[in-house]
């Protein structure tokens, strides 16, 4: 498969340091809004600020192959801040920062975007579909049971396989008839998620090719994207 590149991006740049992931080793262990508060002007310099330039520079060499508006890195970026309204865990923060690079932000949980996380134990790139509206999910399942040899050789490529490995997902336990016998073939079509992630270790986001491998990890996906939405 052939992916795309981006002569634009010349130039090496680290765009975090250390203090990245100390902050969130330290709010592991502090995860209280009185720590949180001693340390806000670390987390400004260290992580907030890194991680929005991060973004940004994603944000514009995707921008030269996919149509992504006037999406900005602030439309893209979640909150630091857990919703603990309806959990058990009342820890106020993420140990980790994210974002979602997708038409209409982080908003558009259907589309596969770019969805990355960065914590202090992993990095986690992730794309394809998370949670596809019923119609969608309706949608892919159709498309995979009329063309289950595409597909197949889709995420059996070895870019695929080298990056992603396989196809995640929850499983339905029940399918609408007319779409059980392509099930014997491609069991994905039980899927109700088709997400990929690709998983590095924590300290790949202190290299100066993280932009690069970021943009490569997710090219590898393309052919499977346009195939499943």
């Amino acid at each position: 498969m052939a992916l795309f590149f981006y002569p634009c991006i010349m130039k090496k740049s680290v765009y975090f340091e250390e203090g990245y992931l100390n902050f969130f080793k330290e709010l592991a262990a502090n995860n209280h809004k009185d720590w949180f508060d001693a340390n806000r002007k670390t987390y400004l310099s260290d992580v907030k600020q890194p991680f929005e330039n991060f973004v940004e520079a994603l944000l514009e060499a995707l921008k030269k192959k996919y149509k992504l508006g006037d999406l900005k890195a602030s439309d893209c970026i979640f909150r630091i801040n857990r919703d603990i309204r309806f959990s058990k865990d009342k820890t106020p923060y993420k140990i980790q920062m994210s974002a979602l690079i997708a038409k209409g932000g982080r908003k558009n949980m259907e589309a596969p975007g770019l969805y990355i996380e960065l914590g202090p134990e992993f990095f986690n790139i992730y794309t394809g579909v998370y949670m596809p509206e019923k119609p969608t999910l309706q949608a892919i399942r159709e498309k995979l049971a009329a063309n289950p040899d595409k597909f197949n050789k889709i995420i059996t490529s070895k870019a695929f396989k080298d990056y992603f490995g396989e196809v995640k997902g929850e499983k339905a336990k029940i399918l609408p008839a007319e779409l059980k016998e392509a099930a014997k073939k491609q069991s994905l079509i039980y899927n109700k998620q088709f997400y990929l992630v690709h998983t590095q270790d924590a300290e790949k986001i202190l290299q100066s090719d993280l932009l690069d491998h970021v943009l490569k990890v997710y090219a590898a996906a393309d052919q499977y994207n346009e195939f499943i939405y």
